[in-house]
């Protein structure tokens, strides 16, 4: 199955709108470190329901936004969650992104960048489109560390890349980009219930689901283009 296809399903079930619940905990603290000013040139990368770019329009003064998805159901699906002309939603692969080269002052990509059929190409493209001083704020929660994700490529027919942190800073920077800061950004947001009701579907123990949310959470990589 293909990325497009399985994300129409995705969108059509609704489904992107949990994801963006969901990662909303950990995904906002991402983008109020994003050192967007008003005006910039801002591309989330699998934009899903495009929360990213209408936050940080609110937020932060963006100017134009343009939300990347291969999934024409989800980009469907986010251009009727907002009226803002500054907004746009660009059908795309992230080996061969649709702008030009030193036209985008910042990327945001949140639990998306592993899709990419070719990683390291997608990062280059990043280094190809961002200008001098750009940034690329790359937020994953599945990773090589945290072993509470492992298991999600059973539930997905695309193919998964699952990196560790020192993966992700070494292609980072073999694709051109400096590597700004890496650290791990915790959901302190999902309940975690009493000892006494575990174990639970997802956790066998307590302690289990406090690493993974409170202690691991999301990865965030920082590149930022050569000036």
């Amino acid at each position: 199955m293909s990325v497009r296809e399985e994300f129409d399903t995705w969108a059509a079930d609704g489904r992107d709108r949990g994801m963006e619940d969901r990662h909303w905990h950990t995904a906002k603290h991402v983008l109020a470190r994003m050192p967007v000013e008003e005006g910039e040139t801002v591309v989330d990368l699998g934009t899903g329901s495009g929360y990213a770019l209408r936050a940080l329009r609110e937020t932060k003064g963006a100017g134009r936004g343009y939300g990347l998805d291969a999934s024409p159901e989800m980009l469907r699906n986010a251009r009727s969650y907002t009226d803002d002309s500054r907004v746009s939603y660009v059908r795309g692969d992230f080996d061969a992104l649709p702008f030009a080269t030193d036209s985008v002052d910042h990327v945001f990509s949140m639990e998306a960048f592993y899709y990419a059929s070719d990683p390291l190409r997608t990062l280059r493209e990043l280094r190809r489109v961002l200008r001098p001083g750009g940034t690329f704020f790359c937020a994953v929660n599945y990773y090589e560390e945290n072993v509470h994700s492992h298991g999600w490529q059973e539930n997905i027919a695309i193919e998964m890349t699952r990196w560790d942190r020192q993966e992700y800073r070494e292609a980072f920077r073999e694709a051109g980009l400096f590597v700004a800061e890496q650290d791990n950004i915790p959901d302190r947001e999902t309940e975690i219930p009493p000892e006494t009701a575990f174990p639970t579907e997802g956790f066998d123990t307590r302690a289990a689901m406090v690493e993974r949310y409170r202690e691991l959470g999301t990865l965030l990589t920082v590149g930022v283009a050569p000036e």
